[in-house]
Formats: C-alpha cells, sequence, structure tokens
C-alpha cells in the first residue's frame, strides 16, 4: 500500500505487493480519495456499505446495531475505519451531539469485535480519530504525548479509541490516526472556505489568532497507507502538517493563492449564533505537530499551508 506520487514527484520509502484492504466511510472525503489511490496502485478494496451488499467490493455493515458482515472480511490484510458523523454537518443539538458521538464509538467497537472474531485477522487496524482529542491547546504546541483535553470533543475521542480495544487484544496493530483540517477543494471545512475566498468574501474568524492544524488531502491519504503500511507503528500519531498556522495565516494564504482580496471579518458572536456550541471548537486553537509521523520516516509532499492550498485548488 504504498503512495501514489499524485501531484507529488517523491517516490514511496517502501513499495508492497497487492493487498486487500477495507475501508469504512468509503463515501467520504477522506474515505473517497482512498479507495481512488488505493485502486489506482492495484490493491483490492472492500467498501463497507449501510445496506445489502450489491457488488462483489461491498460487505454491509450497520454500526448502530453493532452489525458486520464479518464473513465479507475474510482475507483482508488491513482495514481503514473513517466512518462517522460529520461534526460540522450541523448545529449541535444534544440530539446531534449523540450521533456524533455514536456513529464513532458505536462503529469503531463493531468494526473491532469483527475483525476479532476472524479466525484469521488481519494484520492492521487504522482507526480514524480527530485532534479533537486535545481540545484547546492555545498557543501551546502538543504532540502525542499530551493528554486528552475537556470538553464534548475530548470525550468523544476517548470513547472513540477506547471501542478499539476488541481489536488490540485479538493481536491486531491498531493506530489511531489522529487527523486536522483537511485541505480540499470539495467536502470538509475548507470546502466550505474555497467559494467564499473564490468570491472574494473570505476572512479572518473571530480574532484568528487560533491555531488550525491542517493536512493536505493528498497528504493524509499518503499518511493513512503509511501507517497500515509501517510494521510496529500503533497507538496514536497525529495526522497533520509540520507547521500549524493561526486562522490569520490561513486568510492571507488563501488570498494570496487565490488572488482574491481576503478582508471579510466574522466576528465570534456571529459564528456563535451560527453554529451554537460547535463555534467554540471553531474559535478554539489547536497547535499539533506530527511527531509520531515524523518519527517513522513520513514525507509530506504538501508541508506548509501555501502549498496545502495551492495543491486543492488545482
Amino acid at each position: 500500500m504504498h503512495r501514489s506520487p499524485g501531484r507529488s514527484s517523491r517516490p514511496s520509502a517502501r513499495p508492497s505487493a497487492r493487498r486487500r484492504v477495507a475501508v469504512t466511510g468509503a463515501s467520504g472525503l477522506i474515505g473517497s480519495a482512498l479507495v481512488r489511490s488505493l485502486r489506482a496502485d492495484g490493491h483490492d478494496v472492500l467498501r463497507l456499505v449501510r445496506r445489502p451488499a450489491a457488488t462483489a467490493d461491498e460487505v454491509e455493515w450497520d454500526p448502530a446495531r453493532l452489525h458486520v458482515d464479518a464473513a465479507g472480511l475474510v482475507g483482508v490484510d488491513a482495514v481503514v475505519h473513517l466512518a462517522g458523523a460529520g461534526v460540522g454537518e450541523r448545529r449541535w443539538n444534544e440530539t446531534y451531539k449523540k450521533e456524533i458521538r455514536e456513529s464513532r464509538v458505536l462503529g469503531t467497537r463493531a468494526i473491532a469485535e469483527a475483525l476479532a472474531s476472524l479466525a484469521d485477522p488481519p494484520e492492521v487496524l487504522v482507526c480514524g480519530t480527530a485532534l479533537g482529542y486535545y481540545g484547546d491547546t492555545g498557543t501551546r504546541a502538543v504532540d502525542e504525548s499530551a493528554p486528552a483535553g475537556e470538553g464534548f470533543l475530548p470525550e468523544v475521542c476517548v470513547a472513540w479509541e477506547a471501542a478499539a480495544a476488541p481489536a488490540e487484544a485479538a493481536g491486531i496493530r491498531v493506530a489511531y490516526a489522529r487527523t486536522g483540517l483537511v485541505v480540499a477543494r470539495r467536502g470538509g471545512a475548507w470546502g466550505r472556505l474555497f467559494p467564499l475566498f473564490r468570491a472574494g468574501l473570505g476572512g479572518r474568524m473571530g480574532d484568528g489568532h487560533q491555531y488550525w492544524s491542517f493536512i493536505a488531502l493528498h497528504d493524509e491519504v499518503a499518511a493513512l497507507r503509511h501507517l497500515a503500511d509501517t510494521p510496529g507503528v500503533s497507538g496514536p500519531v497525529n495526522l497533520t502538517a509540520p507547521e500549524p498556522v493561526t486562522n490569520r495565516e490561513v486568510t492571507a494564504a488563501m488570498g494570496r493563492v487565490l488572488r482574491r482580496p481576503a478582508f471579510c471579518h466574522v466576528p465570534a458572536q456571529a459564528l456563535r449564533v451560527v453554529l451554537g456550541e460547535f463555534a467554540g471548537d471553531v474559535l478554539g486553537s489547536q497547535r499539533v505537530l506530527p511527531g509520531r509521523l515524523l518519527e517513522t520516516g513520513f514525507d509530506f509532499a504538501f508541508p506548509t499551508i501555501d502549498e496545502a492550498v495551492r495543491a486543492a485548488a488545482h
């Protein structure tokens, strides 16, 4: 599962044989890009779907009922678990917060238990989690050694990762991919920013001093494959570029790359009115470093915010 070069000319450090990989969340921003990358390199990909499987490359599952067609996972070498309700898709209320939590915790538990039940389980489970684990770090830079923060998202992330315990107990190597804000033209937080900045309506949010830990979509996919391919890498791994930037710096980079004015300003109070409780996370600061990812020899293709935005824009 070596990295496809994509826009970067840098080759993968480790070529690998054809493998069979199962992916949850395969229709999402990251999952769909991962599936394309794997298939382009000749790997067999199984997509977990929430309906009866209609094709040979589908496996039925229902995370809410803790159901996975485990028979469909026989012979799988690796599983990348990315499914979960979108954190920023809707205004938070208690009902949606419950959906956010259960979609992650129950989904992870279902996958972990299904894999543990196999007579010959896969060698690795890459479980996508989030930098929300650390909460608001302010200007303090943190890596994987930092404890969990306080609040709803850190609590979700702690329970999310704990739900993979059955896979670990079965001897499966489990890596927790704590992902930052993915820079992509369509989908995710940046998918909402691009149209605004192209229209000249982009600008800082709040005072703009809050840190955003970002990662280019290309590097996110490459990092997930790197975790699956690299023996011995387990536990939490931050998937974020090596140089977190402030919201002001993001605004400036978007303006430079897209050649549009970026003078608009969204006051903190306006964000709270529109987003409700989620505004606290938009205005919060996360200065997170990819310590373990760099230690394992991962090479970023788009390490800076200008490079990441430029890659997404074209």
